[in-house]
């Protein structure tokens, strides 16, 4: 029982001579508490984790000891942006011995939040969203972002004006000639306003922003609620008929191109962020197909 036991990755020599850029792990499962201003709370994260290998000798890396740093992490209380930069300065130290100068970690999970209602008093319900946190620290320069998805409801423009043309249509025939109260326009848009409907669908934007590494905690709420803010119209959780209707209200003021969502998350995001990426997918009930709208910078 204390026979020494082999290290193949030690003791042997890689055949081929190819430096690789990344080598590690992916889909390890921590318990993970991250610093926000709300607070911390134990997250199920999903996190890869890799060095890069530039000896082009070393057959293996040292993965163990990367997934015990994991497991340190994991036990903190609150983790911040300064924690992960030193996890993979420890990455980096513990393969001194494969030319590692290089270290990068991906950390993905779903953050829950409690949404109330539009109108109810007192009705909420919680609403999950993905996050993905990339860490990179190249020759000890740390980049660090952060990506958001948030779910929301688009009307097409163009698809309300074709059905209010209907609906104009269609109340000139039916009242043609005529002299109307206030009442009989009322009483015949109740039955009638709906002769044609605008489509309208569940949406998905995506936002990835640069973290500095020095910050206290990643924002990740404010990112997701200025998200939600410059699009109005953010997917419910627990609705009555009031609030069902006050959601229509915002549809109908809020209506929206794809082009249109993704302009105004990024001027919404324009001030106090950089790097900002934003990336809008309308998953169409007119088509088959998707609308998408991508961009990048400032």
């Amino acid at each position: 029982m204390n026979q020494e036991l082999p290290d193949v990755a030690r003791h042997q020599v890689s055949n081929i001579r190819t430096p690789l850029e990344w080598v590690g792990m992916s889909g390890i499962d921590i318990p993970l508490s991250l610093s926000e201003p709300e607070g911390s709370a134990p997250l199920h994260a999903s996190v890869e984790a890799q060095v890069n290998l530039p000896d082009v000798t070393v057959k293996g890396i040292h993965m163990s000891r990367i997934y015990r740093m994991l497991d340190g992490l994991s036990q903190q209380d609150s983790v911040t942006p300064v924690d992960l930069k030193a996890v993979l300065e420890q990455m980096v130290i513990s393969h001194s011995d494969c030319g590692t100068d290089s270290a990068r970690l991906v950390i993905e999970f779903k953050m829950l939040a409690r949404r109330s209602a539009l109108s109810t008093p007192g009705l909420a319900g919680w609403k999950a969203y993905p996050v993905k946190i990339e860490a990179v620290l190249q020759q000890g320069v740390l980049q660090l972002s952060a990506a958001v998805q948030v779910e929301y409801s688009s009307t097409c423009p163009c698809s309300a004006a074709l059905a209010r043309q209907l609906i104009a249509s269609h109340f000139r025939e039916h009242f043609s000639g005529e002299q109307l109260t206030t009442e009989v326009v009322s009483d015949w848009l109740e039955t009638h306003a709906t002769y044609a409907t605008p489509h309208s669908q569940r949406s998905v934007a995506s936002v990835q922003v640069s973290l500095g590494a020095n910050e206290g905690g990643f924002g990740l709420m404010p990112l997701i609620d200025r998200t939600e803010q410059a699009l109005a119209t953010a997917v419910q959780t627990a609705v009555k008929r009031a609030d069902e209707q006050a959601f229509a209200l915002l549809n109908g003021q809020n209506l929206m191109y794809v082009e249109d969502a993704a302009r105004r998350i990024q001027e919404a995001l324009s001030e106090g962020y950089q790097g900002v990426e934003v990336s809008v997918r309308h998953l169409e009930s007119l088509h088959p197909h998707d609308a998408v709208a991508y961009t990048k910078g400032f």
